[in-house]
Protein backbone atom coordinates (compact mmCIF):
# COMPACT_ATOMS: atom_id res chain seq x y z
CA UNK A 1 0.00 0.00 0.00
CA UNK A 2 1.13 3.54 -0.74
CA UNK A 3 1.22 6.49 1.66
CA UNK A 4 -0.72 9.64 0.88
CA UNK A 5 -0.68 12.73 3.08
CA UNK A 6 -3.61 15.05 2.34
CA UNK A 7 -2.15 17.79 4.49
CA UNK A 8 0.57 18.30 1.89
CA UNK A 9 -1.58 17.52 -1.12
CA UNK A 10 -4.89 19.36 -0.84
CA UNK A 11 -4.34 22.28 1.47
CA UNK A 12 -0.93 23.70 0.65
CA UNK A 13 -2.13 25.61 -2.42
CA UNK A 14 -4.04 28.03 -0.16
CA UNK A 15 -1.52 30.77 0.59
CA UNK A 16 -2.79 34.22 1.56
CA UNK A 17 -1.14 37.34 2.88
CA UNK A 18 -1.37 38.59 6.44
CA UNK A 19 -5.02 39.03 7.54
CA UNK A 20 -6.19 37.23 4.40
CA UNK A 21 -9.28 35.01 4.28
CA UNK A 22 -8.90 31.44 5.54
CA UNK A 23 -11.36 30.56 2.77
CA UNK A 24 -11.23 32.13 -0.69
CA UNK A 25 -14.05 34.58 -1.31
CA UNK A 26 -16.91 33.56 -3.59
CA UNK A 27 -16.70 35.10 -7.05
CA UNK A 28 -20.21 36.36 -7.73
CA UNK A 29 -19.56 37.55 -11.26
CA UNK A 30 -20.15 36.17 -14.73
CA UNK A 31 -17.70 38.48 -16.48
CA UNK A 32 -14.48 40.32 -15.65
CA UNK A 33 -13.06 43.73 -16.56
CA UNK A 34 -9.86 44.68 -18.40
CA UNK A 35 -7.81 47.86 -18.46
CA UNK A 36 -5.97 46.97 -21.65
CA UNK A 37 -7.80 45.70 -24.80
CA UNK A 38 -4.65 43.81 -25.82
CA UNK A 39 -4.83 41.80 -22.59
CA UNK A 40 -8.38 40.74 -23.45
CA UNK A 41 -7.29 39.71 -26.94
CA UNK A 42 -4.37 37.72 -25.53
CA UNK A 43 -6.70 35.85 -23.18
CA UNK A 44 -8.88 34.77 -26.10
CA UNK A 45 -5.77 33.19 -27.60
CA UNK A 46 -4.44 31.41 -24.50
CA UNK A 47 -4.98 31.11 -20.76
CA UNK A 48 -3.12 33.64 -18.62
CA UNK A 49 -2.63 32.59 -15.00
CA UNK A 50 -4.58 34.81 -12.62
CA UNK A 51 -6.47 36.53 -15.43
CA UNK A 52 -10.19 35.85 -15.93
CA UNK A 53 -12.45 36.57 -18.87
CA UNK A 54 -15.86 34.94 -18.42
CA UNK A 55 -17.14 32.41 -15.88
CA UNK A 56 -18.00 29.80 -18.50
CA UNK A 57 -14.26 29.63 -19.04
CA UNK A 58 -12.77 30.18 -15.56
CA UNK A 59 -13.42 32.24 -12.47
CA UNK A 60 -11.32 32.53 -9.30
CA UNK A 61 -13.28 30.23 -6.97
CA UNK A 62 -13.65 27.49 -9.60
CA UNK A 63 -9.93 27.80 -10.24
CA UNK A 64 -9.17 27.41 -6.52
CA UNK A 65 -11.29 24.27 -6.36
CA UNK A 66 -9.77 22.90 -9.55
CA UNK A 67 -6.27 23.44 -8.18
CA UNK A 68 -7.21 21.60 -4.98
CA UNK A 69 -8.62 18.66 -6.96
CA UNK A 70 -5.47 18.48 -9.05
CA UNK A 71 -3.50 18.18 -5.81
CA UNK A 72 -5.93 15.54 -4.56
CA UNK A 73 -5.46 13.38 -7.66
CA UNK A 74 -1.80 14.30 -8.19
CA UNK A 75 -2.54 15.55 -11.70
CA UNK A 76 -1.04 18.58 -13.41
CA UNK A 77 -4.37 20.35 -13.74
CA UNK A 78 -8.13 19.97 -13.30
CA UNK A 79 -11.46 21.52 -14.16
CA UNK A 80 -14.76 21.48 -12.30
CA UNK A 81 -18.10 20.86 -14.00
CA UNK A 82 -21.79 21.12 -13.15
CA UNK A 83 -22.20 17.34 -12.78
CA UNK A 84 -20.36 14.05 -12.99
CA UNK A 85 -22.08 13.32 -16.29
CA UNK A 86 -20.95 16.75 -17.51
CA UNK A 87 -17.37 15.70 -16.74
CA UNK A 88 -17.78 12.33 -18.47
CA UNK A 89 -19.53 13.59 -21.59
CA UNK A 90 -17.15 16.53 -22.03
CA UNK A 91 -14.11 14.29 -21.69
CA UNK A 92 -15.39 11.74 -24.19
CA UNK A 93 -16.51 14.30 -26.76
CA UNK A 94 -13.24 16.20 -26.51
CA UNK A 95 -11.27 13.06 -27.40
CA UNK A 96 -13.58 11.19 -29.77
CA UNK A 97 -15.00 12.02 -33.19
CA UNK A 98 -17.20 10.16 -35.66
CA UNK A 99 -15.69 6.76 -36.44
CA UNK A 100 -13.76 6.48 -33.18
CA UNK A 101 -14.21 3.64 -30.70
CA UNK A 102 -14.21 3.24 -26.92
CA UNK A 103 -13.66 0.16 -24.77
CA UNK A 104 -15.62 0.38 -21.52
CA UNK A 105 -16.02 -1.76 -18.46
CA UNK A 106 -19.37 -3.51 -18.48
CA UNK A 107 -20.12 -2.81 -14.79
CA UNK A 108 -20.33 0.97 -14.71
CA UNK A 109 -22.77 3.60 -13.49
CA UNK A 110 -26.08 3.35 -15.36
CA UNK A 111 -25.99 6.95 -16.59
CA UNK A 112 -22.55 6.40 -18.11
CA UNK A 113 -23.75 3.15 -19.67
CA UNK A 114 -26.75 4.91 -21.23
CA UNK A 115 -24.53 7.70 -22.57
CA UNK A 116 -22.19 5.15 -24.13
CA UNK A 117 -24.83 2.72 -25.39
CA UNK A 118 -27.63 5.03 -26.52
CA UNK A 119 -26.24 8.54 -27.04
CA UNK A 120 -22.76 8.21 -28.55
CA UNK A 121 -23.90 6.04 -31.52
CA UNK A 122 -25.86 9.09 -32.77
CA UNK A 123 -22.46 10.65 -33.44
CA UNK A 124 -20.92 7.54 -34.95
CA UNK A 125 -18.88 6.68 -31.85
CA UNK A 126 -18.86 2.96 -31.07
CA UNK A 127 -18.50 1.56 -27.54
CA UNK A 128 -17.55 -2.04 -26.79
CA UNK A 129 -18.33 -3.27 -23.28
CA UNK A 130 -15.94 -5.83 -21.80
CA UNK A 131 -15.08 -7.40 -18.47
CA UNK A 132 -12.18 -5.23 -17.30
CA UNK A 133 -11.11 -8.06 -15.01
CA UNK A 134 -10.11 -9.92 -18.20
CA UNK A 135 -7.02 -8.21 -19.64
CA UNK A 136 -7.07 -10.47 -22.69
CA UNK A 137 -10.62 -9.36 -23.49
CA UNK A 138 -9.45 -5.73 -23.40
CA UNK A 139 -6.57 -6.44 -25.78
CA UNK A 140 -8.84 -8.36 -28.15
CA UNK A 141 -11.33 -5.47 -28.29
CA UNK A 142 -8.73 -2.87 -29.34
CA UNK A 143 -8.77 -1.72 -32.97
CA UNK A 144 -6.89 1.00 -34.79
CA UNK A 145 -9.92 3.23 -34.13
CA UNK A 146 -9.88 2.82 -30.33
CA UNK A 147 -9.26 6.13 -28.58
CA UNK A 148 -10.28 5.42 -24.96
CA UNK A 149 -10.33 2.63 -22.41
CA UNK A 150 -12.87 3.65 -19.77
CA UNK A 151 -13.41 2.15 -16.33
CA UNK A 152 -14.19 2.83 -12.70
CA UNK A 153 -11.59 2.37 -9.95
CA UNK A 154 -14.19 0.45 -7.96
CA UNK A 155 -17.15 -0.39 -10.15
CA UNK A 156 -20.76 0.57 -9.62
CA UNK A 157 -22.58 -1.42 -8.25
CA UNK A 158 -20.62 -4.71 -8.01
CA UNK A 159 -17.53 -3.19 -6.33
CA UNK A 160 -15.07 -4.81 -8.74
CA UNK A 161 -11.57 -3.32 -8.53
CA UNK A 162 -9.91 -2.24 -11.78
CA UNK A 163 -6.27 -3.21 -12.29
CA UNK A 164 -5.27 0.28 -13.39
CA UNK A 165 -1.50 -0.40 -13.64
CA UNK A 166 -2.01 -3.44 -15.88
CA UNK A 167 -4.58 -1.74 -18.13
CA UNK A 168 -2.36 1.34 -18.30
CA UNK A 169 0.42 -0.75 -19.83
CA UNK A 170 -1.98 -1.94 -22.52
CA UNK A 171 -3.29 1.58 -23.15
CA UNK A 172 0.13 3.21 -23.37
CA UNK A 173 1.44 0.53 -25.71
CA UNK A 174 -1.42 1.31 -28.11
CA UNK A 175 -1.39 5.10 -27.47
CA UNK A 176 -4.93 4.97 -26.07
CA UNK A 177 -6.21 7.27 -23.30
CA UNK A 178 -7.08 5.51 -20.05
CA UNK A 179 -10.00 7.32 -18.40
CA UNK A 180 -10.93 6.32 -14.83
CA UNK A 181 -13.99 7.34 -12.82
CA UNK A 182 -12.77 7.50 -9.22
CA UNK A 183 -16.09 8.52 -7.63
CA UNK A 184 -16.26 5.54 -5.24
CA UNK A 185 -12.68 5.85 -4.00
CA UNK A 186 -11.32 9.39 -3.60
CA UNK A 187 -8.06 9.34 -1.60
CA UNK A 188 -8.24 5.54 -1.42
CA UNK A 189 -7.00 5.07 -4.99
CA UNK A 190 -4.93 7.57 -7.01
CA UNK A 191 -5.41 6.52 -10.67
CA UNK A 192 -3.00 9.10 -12.13
CA UNK A 193 -0.18 7.65 -10.02
CA UNK A 194 -1.11 4.20 -11.28
CA UNK A 195 -0.97 5.15 -14.96
CA UNK A 196 -4.37 6.63 -15.83
CA UNK A 197 -4.40 9.64 -18.17
CA UNK A 198 -7.64 11.25 -17.00
CA UNK A 199 -9.57 10.93 -13.72
CA UNK A 200 -13.22 11.87 -13.35
CA UNK A 201 -15.35 12.34 -10.25
CA UNK A 202 -18.96 12.95 -9.54
CA UNK A 203 -18.25 15.40 -6.73
CA UNK A 204 -21.93 15.10 -5.83
CA UNK A 205 -20.89 12.03 -3.86
CA UNK A 206 -18.00 11.56 -1.38
CA UNK A 207 -15.97 14.64 -2.31
CA UNK A 208 -18.78 17.01 -1.34
CA UNK A 209 -20.27 14.61 1.17
CA UNK A 210 -23.48 16.43 2.14
CA UNK A 211 -25.87 15.56 -0.74
CA UNK A 212 -26.76 19.22 -1.26
CA UNK A 213 -25.41 19.79 -4.77
CA UNK A 214 -24.56 18.19 -8.10
CA UNK A 215 -21.01 18.66 -9.44
CA UNK A 216 -18.16 16.93 -11.25
CA UNK A 217 -14.51 17.30 -12.12
CA UNK A 218 -11.86 16.23 -14.62
CA UNK A 219 -8.22 15.81 -13.55
CA UNK A 220 -5.46 15.39 -16.13
CA UNK A 221 -2.50 17.10 -17.79
CA UNK A 222 -2.23 20.82 -18.42
CA UNK A 223 -2.58 20.12 -22.13
CA UNK A 224 -5.80 18.15 -21.80
CA UNK A 225 -7.47 20.69 -19.52
CA UNK A 226 -6.37 23.44 -21.92
CA UNK A 227 -7.97 21.44 -24.74
CA UNK A 228 -11.25 21.22 -22.78
CA UNK A 229 -11.28 24.97 -22.11
CA UNK A 230 -10.12 26.11 -25.54
CA UNK A 231 -12.34 29.00 -26.65
CA UNK A 232 -12.64 27.74 -30.21
CA UNK A 233 -12.98 23.98 -29.79
CA UNK A 234 -12.99 22.91 -26.12
CA UNK A 235 -15.78 20.62 -24.96
CA UNK A 236 -16.34 22.22 -21.56
CA UNK A 237 -16.04 25.71 -23.02
CA UNK A 238 -18.57 25.09 -25.79
CA UNK A 239 -20.94 22.63 -24.09
CA UNK A 240 -21.01 24.87 -21.01
CA UNK A 241 -21.27 22.56 -17.94
CA UNK A 242 -20.36 25.41 -15.58
CA UNK A 243 -20.28 24.84 -11.82
CA UNK A 244 -21.97 27.61 -9.83
CA UNK A 245 -19.49 29.68 -7.81
CA UNK A 246 -21.35 29.30 -4.52
CA UNK A 247 -21.37 25.52 -4.93
CA UNK A 248 -17.68 25.52 -5.79
CA UNK A 249 -16.93 27.42 -2.59
CA UNK A 250 -19.07 25.00 -0.56
CA UNK A 251 -17.36 21.94 -2.04
CA UNK A 252 -13.94 23.46 -1.39
CA UNK A 253 -14.78 23.78 2.31
CA UNK A 254 -16.07 20.19 2.47
CA UNK A 255 -12.99 18.91 0.66
CA UNK A 256 -10.83 19.72 3.68
CA UNK A 257 -12.56 17.01 5.75
CA UNK A 258 -12.55 14.35 3.02
CA UNK A 259 -9.67 12.35 4.51
CA UNK A 260 -11.44 12.11 7.87
CA UNK A 261 -14.77 11.18 6.29
CA UNK A 262 -13.30 8.49 4.01
CA UNK A 263 -11.62 6.80 6.97
CA UNK A 264 -14.91 6.64 8.87
CA UNK A 265 -16.99 5.53 5.87
CA UNK A 266 -14.46 2.75 5.30
CA UNK A 267 -14.25 1.72 8.95
CA UNK A 268 -18.04 1.38 9.19
CA UNK A 269 -18.38 -0.42 5.85
CA UNK A 270 -15.69 -2.97 6.72
CA UNK A 271 -17.37 -3.69 10.05
CA UNK A 272 -20.77 -4.27 8.43
CA UNK A 273 -19.36 -6.32 5.55
CA UNK A 274 -17.49 -8.56 8.01
CA UNK A 275 -20.54 -9.09 10.21
CA UNK A 276 -22.84 -9.76 7.24
CA UNK A 277 -20.42 -12.37 5.94
CA UNK A 278 -20.43 -14.08 9.35
CA UNK A 279 -24.23 -14.29 9.07
CA UNK A 280 -23.93 -16.12 5.74
CA UNK A 281 -25.06 -13.16 3.61
CA UNK A 282 -23.46 -12.83 0.16
CA UNK A 283 -21.43 -9.61 0.42
CA UNK A 284 -19.71 -7.51 -2.24
CA UNK A 285 -16.90 -5.54 -0.59
CA UNK A 286 -13.25 -5.43 -1.71
CA UNK A 287 -11.98 -5.14 1.87
CA UNK A 288 -13.01 -8.70 2.73
CA UNK A 289 -10.25 -11.31 2.51
CA UNK A 290 -12.70 -13.58 0.70
CA UNK A 291 -13.21 -10.98 -2.07
CA UNK A 292 -11.62 -11.85 -5.42
CA UNK A 293 -10.00 -8.40 -5.63
CA UNK A 294 -8.65 -8.24 -2.07
CA UNK A 295 -5.00 -8.66 -3.06
CA UNK A 296 -5.37 -6.28 -6.01
CA UNK A 297 -6.85 -3.43 -4.00
CA UNK A 298 -4.19 -3.83 -1.34
CA UNK A 299 -1.52 -3.51 -4.01
CA UNK A 300 -2.86 -0.24 -5.47
CA UNK A 301 -4.58 1.59 -2.61
CA UNK A 302 -3.19 4.45 -0.54
CA UNK A 303 -2.47 3.57 3.07
CA UNK A 304 -4.74 4.82 5.83
CA UNK A 305 -8.13 5.38 4.22
CA UNK A 306 -9.58 1.87 4.21
CA UNK A 307 -11.47 0.15 1.41
CA UNK A 308 -14.29 2.61 0.85
CA UNK A 309 -17.79 3.27 2.06
CA UNK A 310 -19.63 1.34 -0.66
CA UNK A 311 -20.81 -2.24 -0.32
CA UNK A 312 -23.61 -4.49 -1.57
CA UNK A 313 -25.40 -7.62 -0.44
CA UNK A 314 -27.58 -10.10 -2.32
CA UNK A 315 -31.00 -10.56 -0.75
CA UNK A 316 -31.88 -13.30 -3.26
CA UNK A 317 -34.85 -11.63 -4.95
CA UNK A 318 -36.23 -8.18 -5.67
CA UNK A 319 -39.12 -8.86 -3.31
CA UNK A 320 -36.73 -9.66 -0.46
CA UNK A 321 -34.55 -6.66 -1.32
CA UNK A 322 -37.56 -4.35 -1.31
CA UNK A 323 -38.81 -5.71 1.99
CA UNK A 324 -35.35 -5.32 3.54
CA UNK A 325 -34.93 -1.73 2.37
CA UNK A 326 -38.42 -0.79 3.56
CA UNK A 327 -37.78 -2.23 7.02
CA UNK A 328 -34.30 -0.66 7.28
CA UNK A 329 -35.75 2.77 6.62
CA UNK A 330 -38.50 2.15 9.20
CA UNK A 331 -35.84 1.06 11.70
CA UNK A 332 -33.90 4.27 11.01
CA UNK A 333 -30.82 2.55 9.62
CA UNK A 334 -30.73 5.19 6.89
CA UNK A 335 -32.66 6.29 3.82
CA UNK A 336 -34.01 4.52 0.76
CA UNK A 337 -32.39 6.82 -1.79
CA UNK A 338 -30.05 6.79 -4.77
CA UNK A 339 -26.65 8.52 -4.78
CA UNK A 340 -23.91 7.99 -2.22
CA UNK A 341 -21.32 9.63 0.02
CA UNK A 342 -23.86 11.18 2.43
CA UNK A 343 -23.25 11.23 6.19
CA UNK A 344 -26.31 9.00 6.63
CA UNK A 345 -26.44 5.47 5.20
CA UNK A 346 -28.27 5.26 1.87
CA UNK A 347 -29.49 2.08 0.17
CA UNK A 348 -31.17 1.18 -3.11
CA UNK A 349 -31.75 -1.66 -5.56
CA UNK A 350 -29.34 -0.88 -8.44
CA UNK A 351 -31.10 -3.05 -11.01
CA UNK A 352 -34.24 -0.97 -10.53
CA UNK A 353 -32.58 2.41 -10.06
CA UNK A 354 -29.01 3.54 -10.78
CA UNK A 355 -28.30 0.59 -13.11
CA UNK A 356 -31.78 0.33 -14.63
CA UNK A 357 -30.46 1.69 -17.95
CA UNK A 358 -28.58 -1.60 -18.42
CA UNK A 359 -30.82 -4.22 -20.12
CA UNK A 360 -31.94 -7.07 -17.89
CA UNK A 361 -30.08 -9.76 -19.83
CA UNK A 362 -26.84 -7.77 -19.56
CA UNK A 363 -27.39 -7.25 -15.83
CA UNK A 364 -27.63 -11.01 -15.43
CA UNK A 365 -24.54 -11.70 -17.52
CA UNK A 366 -22.41 -9.37 -15.40
CA UNK A 367 -23.73 -10.81 -12.13
CA UNK A 368 -26.05 -7.97 -11.13
CA UNK A 369 -28.85 -9.92 -9.47
CA UNK A 370 -32.45 -8.87 -8.86
CA UNK A 371 -31.83 -9.06 -5.14
CA UNK A 372 -28.77 -6.80 -5.00
CA UNK A 373 -28.95 -4.04 -2.40
CA UNK A 374 -26.28 -1.33 -2.67
CA UNK A 375 -25.26 0.52 0.48
CA UNK A 376 -23.48 3.82 0.89
CA UNK A 377 -22.43 3.47 4.51
CA UNK A 378 -22.72 6.58 6.65
CA UNK A 379 -20.62 8.20 9.35
CA UNK A 380 -22.32 6.56 12.34
CA UNK A 381 -20.28 7.07 15.50
CA UNK A 382 -21.31 3.61 16.75
CA UNK A 383 -21.93 1.36 13.74
CA UNK A 384 -22.87 -1.57 16.00
CA UNK A 385 -26.24 0.10 16.60
CA UNK A 386 -26.94 0.14 12.85
CA UNK A 387 -25.82 -3.48 12.57
CA UNK A 388 -28.23 -4.65 15.25
CA UNK A 389 -31.08 -2.83 13.50
CA UNK A 390 -30.16 -4.35 10.13
CA UNK A 391 -29.83 -7.78 11.73
CA UNK A 392 -33.36 -7.43 13.11
CA UNK A 393 -34.64 -6.59 9.62
CA UNK A 394 -32.77 -9.53 8.08
CA UNK A 395 -34.39 -11.89 10.61
CA UNK A 396 -37.87 -10.52 10.01
CA UNK A 397 -37.74 -11.28 6.28
CA UNK A 398 -36.03 -14.66 6.85
CA UNK A 399 -32.69 -13.79 5.28
CA UNK A 400 -30.86 -15.15 8.34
Amino acid sequence: MKKFDPSTSIHDYLVFGEFGDVNPSVTDSSTFTFINPQRMEDLFDHEIEGCFLYSRHWNPINKYLSNALARLEDSESAQVTASGMGAISSTILDICSTGDEIISGRTIYGGTYAFFKNFLPRFGIKVTFVDLQNLKAIENAITDKTKIIYGESISNPLLEVTDIPAISIIAKKKKIKLVIDNTFSPMIISPIRLGADIVIHSMTKFINGTSDCVAGCICSTHDFIASLTDINSGATMLLGPVLDSYRAASILKNLHSLHIRMKKHSENALFLATEFEKLGIKVFYPGLRSNKNFDLINSIMNEGFGYGGMMAIDAGSYEKASALMTRMQEEKVGYLAVSLGYFKTLFSSPGHSTSSEIPEEEQKSMGLSEGLVRFSIGLDNDITIAFERIKKCLKEINLI
